[in-house]
């Protein structure tokens, strides 16, 4: 019997690193190996009580039904009144559509304006986000990567953002804070941003601000699609995973007032082919977090922040590496290129991030995501993320410091 046959799109997608790094941890720990992980992307909290008392609630009364494909108007008016009073971003509750996660609300909108064959570009500062280009590729779009470095902290200049636009440029994505660097830009060069996008009529802008309310380096964040000169041009997408700590709620929004709406519209009709809409029982949470939540993400961000200072110090003092110091979200994206071309005790060669994280995994237990996954700018590094008690972020950097002198 032949065997089947798989479309392009599926035999040219990549899996997951972030999810991949995961997968092998776990698989590791069930075999009884001790791993410390650093690969997670995900909170070790637990979703605030009165979130899922919520949810519990909701269930219990019977909300199990279809509801409509945008989300209920009560939790689409939350997330806008959010949006307006925290972001000053101009949008009404009919702009906002609730997805099932971040990552669905970024694959509606390249679906929503993306088409295949007609050489659609999409700028996108390095290292990012692993499923940003696949996702791009998936919907026929040719990702145009504007790299940085350690160096830079890992910040493209407007300069290299205006040179990366052509008359195919169709979207710009940015991301600030940053996955996987940790690092953010600051309000003024935000408003430089779009001050070149302003001059780029033909360009629309994701801001993907998930990681917004997790901040501790002094900065303040500040959503381009509140600068009167975009504001029309951009969609915002958001999510409850990170700052509330609910990843496997799979909660997540996308916010486009432009044009009357019409990418949020695109993307509803999107969804209603696709998924119909997110959990039904799940909406009265989103009120509830977005209502009342601020305390605990508060509480949250603030563990974040010792942690962060606490890790950061662990890896700069290692000598060779460069390691930027984190602003945002709860990872540390270090270079580790000085530990190329030598030798591991057990003899294996490092010549790559992957093989200092193979390498790393194999000899010392301890698990971090290669940067060459991130895209160009990235192949020099790893990510470690800090989602993770201080004995963890402690018992993992010494690990990695003594394992580190073993080289030859």
């Amino acid at each position: 019997m032949p065997g089947i046959r798989l479309s392009h799109r599926v035999t040219r997608l990549k899996p997951s690193a972030t999810l991949a790094v995961g997968a092998r941890v776990a698989a590791l720990r069930k075999a009884g190996v001790d791993v410390v992980g650093f690969g997670a992307g995900e909170p070790d909290f637990d979703t605030p009580e009165p979130v899922k008392q919520a949810a519990i609630a909701a269930l219990q009364r019977g909300m199990t039904k279809y509801q409509p494909v945008p989300g209920t108007p009560e939790a689409r008016e939350a997330i806008a009144r959010k949006l307006r009073n925290e972001n000053g971003i101009d949008c009404r509750a009919e702009h906002v559509v609730i997805t099932v996660g971040g990552k669905s609300a970024v694959h509606l909108v390249m679906q929503a304006l993306l088409d295949e064959g007609e050489g659609h570009e999409v700028v996108l500062p390095t290292p990012a986000w692993v499923s940003y280009a696949p996702i791009a590729g998936l919907c026929g779009g040719t990702v145009i990567p504007v790299p940085s470095t350690a160096a830079r902290d890992f910040r493209i200049t407007p300069e290299e953002l205006d040179a990366a636009i052509t008359p195919r440029t169709r979207l710009v994505i940015l991301n600030s804070p940053s996955n996987p660097c940790g690092t953010m830009y600051t309000p003024e060069e935000i408003a430089a941003f779009a001050e070149v996008l302003a001059a780029h009529s033909h360009v629309l802008i994701l801001s993907d601000e998930i990681y917004e309310k997790l901040i501790f380096g002094g900065v303040a964040h500040r959503s381009i699609g509140s600068i009167a000169q975009v504001a029309a041009r951009t969609i915002t997408v958001n999510g409850l995973s990170k700052a509330y700590a609910m990843t496997g709620w799979r909660l997540g929004y996308l916010c486009a007032p432009g044009d009357d709406g019409a990418v949020a519209k695109a993307a509803a009709n999107l969804q209603g082919q696709m998924t119909s809409h997110a959990t039904s029982f799940l909406y009265p949470a989103v009120v509830e977090a977005m209502t009342h939540g601020a305390a605990e993400v508060e509480r949250m961000r603030r563990v974040f922040a010792q942690r962060a200072g606490r890790m950061h110090a662990a890896i700069a003092s290692i000598p060779g590496i460069r390691c930027p110091r984190p602003m945002g979200a709860f990872y540390v994206f270090p270079d580790i290129s000085c530990t190329f071309g030598r030798t591991t005790a057990e003899g294996r060669t490092i010549d790559s991030s992957l093989s200092f994280s193979e390498a790393l995994l194999e000899e010392a237990r301890v698990a971090v995501v290669p940067g060459e996954e991130f895209g160009p700018g990235g192949e020099t590094c790893v990510r470690l993320g800090f989602a993770c008690g201080e004995e963890t972020i402690d018992e993992g950097c010494r690990r990695l410091a003594a394992w580190m002198k073993t080289l030859r």
